[in-house]
């Protein structure tokens, strides 16, 4: 049996369904903030400062895997209710909080690693959401638009294991734009109409793959089209890329080049 850790975000919906599609056993622990799954079977609402009761269940249900998908948020500790196990594991979760969303779900796993319990990628159960080499549109990167495009990997290559950055803007061999703590809509909201830039999403430095995937979806490539960029990078089997046939229909309309590297 396996379980899922499922938070917000559509990519959590995708991995259910597909789930249920292979007809596998699994048993959900509810992460999201208003209860989206409380309608699934064997699901469970618990609280991350429950680490024992959450341990528990695990072994109670002999899962020995279990995978995280969807935007887990970081929870207000103050607020938190802990059990023995949250009182000894807690203090290295709030340690992490100060670096980010992803550093808690890496401290959690750290935790069930400890546990005995083995953490496998989201992409585990939908590998078709990811992508090899290549480009996928009509539209193809110039020449420029690889000068570019370079200069952006380069900056991903040489970040220090810190960097929240998980996407910028790139445009005429600079970089415009990065990615802030809120994000990247966030981000392409603050540029200039007909920007002309490109998006470039590549995970950060010694990223565990397993989780916090760069994500892009429909809305992704309307944001890119509203503030008119060329197009979107993305890193070879190391994305997520929700609503696929969609995007790459919008992209091609659109005049987007959407290339994986």
């Amino acid at each position: 049996m396996f379980g899922l850790f499922l938070g917000d975000t559509d990519f959590s919906k995708i991995v259910l369904k597909k789930v249920k599609t292979l007809n596998i056993n699994y048993f959900i622990i509810d992460f999201s903030k208003n209860n989206r799954f409380a309608k699934e079977k064997n699901s469970h609402k618990i609280s991350i400062g429950k680490f024992g009761k959450i341990i528990n269940l695990i072994k109670e249900k002999k899962s020995s895997k279990v995978l995280f998908a969807g935007k887990i948020a970081k929870p207000k500790f103050s607020s938190l209710r802990l059990d023995l196990k949250g009182i000894y594991y807690m203090p290295s979760v709030i340690k992490a909080a100060k670096l980010g969303d992803a550093a808690i779900i890496k401290a959690i796993i750290k935790i069930l690693n400890n546990e005995k319990i083995k953490v496998i990628s989201s992409t585990y159960f939908n590998p078709e959401l990811t992508l090899k080499k290549g480009n996928f549109t009509k539209l193809k990167p110039s020449i420029n638009d690889n000068r570019s495009i370079n200069i952006g990997i380069k900056y991903f290559n040489n970040s220090n294991t810190l960097d929240h950055v998980q996407a910028l803007v790139v445009k005429d061999n600079k970089i415009i734009a990065k990615e802030g703590r809120l994000g990247t809509k966030k981000m392409l909201s603050q540029l200039k109409k007909n920007s002309g830039g490109i998006l470039i999403k590549f995970p950060k430095k010694k990223q565990d793959l397993r989780i916090d995937l760069p994500t892009i979806g429909l809305q992704t490539l309307k944001d890119c089209n509203k503030y008119g960029l060329k197009g979107i990078v993305l890193k070879s089997k190391k994305n997520v890329f929700l609503d696929k046939i969609q995007c790459i229909k919008f992209a091609n309309k659109s005049k987007i080049f959407i290339s994986i590297r």
